[in-house]
C-alpha cells in the first residue's frame, strides 16, 4: 500500500510522518527504513528505525531512486514499511511526473508486501485524480 501525507512546505509534514513511524515501531514485527535528504531527524526517529541520507547517494532522476529503493528491498526481506520525507526531492521529481513514481511503488508494495508512506510538498488539489484516494493526511 502507498500513503500520501500531502501539503504545503512548512505546514507540519515532517512531524505526522516522524509520529506514525514511531508509533509503528511497536506493533511491527518486521523492520522500517526511513528516507530523508538528510540525517536532522535522526534523534527523532526511535532507534530500530533505520535512517538513510538519500543525499548521499548520486540519485539524479526518479529511475535512479526506484531502482535505490529496489536494492533496499532486495537487501532486507523482514522489511515492512518505508517512509519517504520530502518525497518530491529525494525522488528528484515534480507533482507532474509523481503519478509514475508512485504506480511503480505500488507494484513493488503488492509484490514485496512492503508498505511506503510518503510525504509530499504540494496541495491535494494538485494531485492527480488517481492519487488523491491515497492520501491519508492533507494540511
Amino acid at each position: 500500500m502507498v500513503q500520501l501525507i500531502v501539503g504545503e512546505k512548512g505546514k507540519g509534514k515532517t512531524k505526522q510522518l516522524l509520529d506514525k513511524v514511531n508509533g509503528q515501531v511497536k506493533d511491527i514485527e518486521g523492520s522500517i527504513v526511513y528516507l530523508d535528504k538528510s540525517t536532522k531527524h535522526m534523534f527523532e526517529l526511535n532507534n530500530k528505525v533505520r535512517l538513510i541520507d538519500v543525499s548521499q547517494y548520486v540519485i539524479e532522476n526518479s529511475s535512479e531512486f526506484i531502482g535505490f529503493v529496489c536494492g533496499i528491498l532486495s537487501q532486507d526481506h523482514d522489511l515492512q514499511q518505508m517512509y519517504f520525507d520530502s518525497f518530491l526531492k529525494i525522488a528528484v521529481l515534480d507533482v507532474a511526473e509523481m503519478e509514475q513514481a508512485v504506480n511503480k511503488l505500488a507494484k513493488l508494495s503488492e509484490k514485496f508486501g512492503v508498505d511506503f508512506i510518503l510525504s509530499v510538498s504540494c496541495n491535494e488539489s494538485v494531485l492527480p485524480e488517481s492519487l488523491k484516494s491515497m492520501v491519508i493526511v492533507s494540511l
